[in-house]
């Protein structure tokens, strides 16, 4: 199965150590993707930096279709991060190239090729999704944190699996929230919730997984490997319970390293 990951990216920068990996949600969801045993691209821009070459000479070694990768003159996106308690922290964030983002005819008929295509929040695609959704592709999204974000209401339609992230656990808001989302087109919306786990709507039932235990390095990454592993298992045609379980074991294998991958 074909993977189409989709927008931002960025260099994690650690500003106690110095470390530089890259990430971005889409490009993390590729890397895991391919980790996992499928086939995987990433579509986006990098800036003609050494951070630039840095991100598309990691993702080659990964084994990540960097062929839509297009390159501008400037500056690769940057986030400095700061580990607290073993927990990530995200500081500045300086998005040189990637305010000047857009997809091409050429990139939106090379993603409808793929089984899934999946981005998120920060992707900048969200003018396209309409146009890929009508070629047939499924839709990927997350939204991350940003419930009340405008651009939920504006592309959820759009969207076939829609991932969000939410601190508070299981209560009577996020469920709501969660059928509210449903009724407007996805087929299914999929909560994380940190160490409470996940909860997954499909417009009938609700489904419930915890967490794998381990020891916590870096929580970086775990999110996105959680989507990755999660819409590999519905590419694999698993049952919700089963996507929801790879998904929590790909995130206990990320979060025992440093860096998203």
């Amino acid at each position: 199965m074909k993977i189409g990951a989709v927008g931002d990216n960025c260099i994690d920068v650690y500003k106690q150590s110095g470390e530089a990996y890259p990430g971005g949600n889409p490009v993390n969801v590729a890397v895991y993707c391919v980790r996992l045993g499928e086939t995987a691209s990433y579509t986006g821009v990098v800036g003609n930096d050494d951070y630039g070459k840095l991100l598309k000479d990691a993702l080659k070694a990964k084994n990540v279709n960097v062929s839509h990768v297009s390159e501008l003159p400037g500056q690769t996106a940057i986030t400095e991060v700061e580990i607290v308690d073993n927990d990530r922290v995200f500081g500045n964030y300086y998005e040189g190239v990637l305010e000047e983002f857009a997809l091409t005819d050429e990139d939106i008929d090379f993603l409808a090729s793929h089984d899934i295509v999946v981005s998120g929040i920060w992707g900048k695609i969200e003018k396209s999704l309409g146009t890929l959704k009508n070629k047939g592709v499924p839709i990927a999204f997350d939204f991350a944190t940003k419930l009340d974000d405008p651009l939920v209401e504006e592309i959820i339609a759009h969207v076939d699996y829609a991932f969000f992230s939410y601190d508070d656990g299981e209560d009577e808001f996020i469920k709501d929230y969660i059928k509210t989302m449903h009724a407007k087109g996805p087929q299914l919306i999929v909560v994380t919730m940190g160490e409470k786990g996940s909860i997954v709507y499909d417009g009938a039932s609700f489904y419930r997984f915890g967490i794998v235990p381990c020891e916590v390095v870096d929580t970086m990454g775990a999110g996105d490997s959680y989507i990755a592993a999660f819409i590999c298992g519905i590419l694999q045609k698993k049952s919700i319970e089963e996507c929801m379980e790879m998904g929590a074991k790909n995130s206990s294998i990320t979060i025992q390293y440093k860096g998203a991958w």
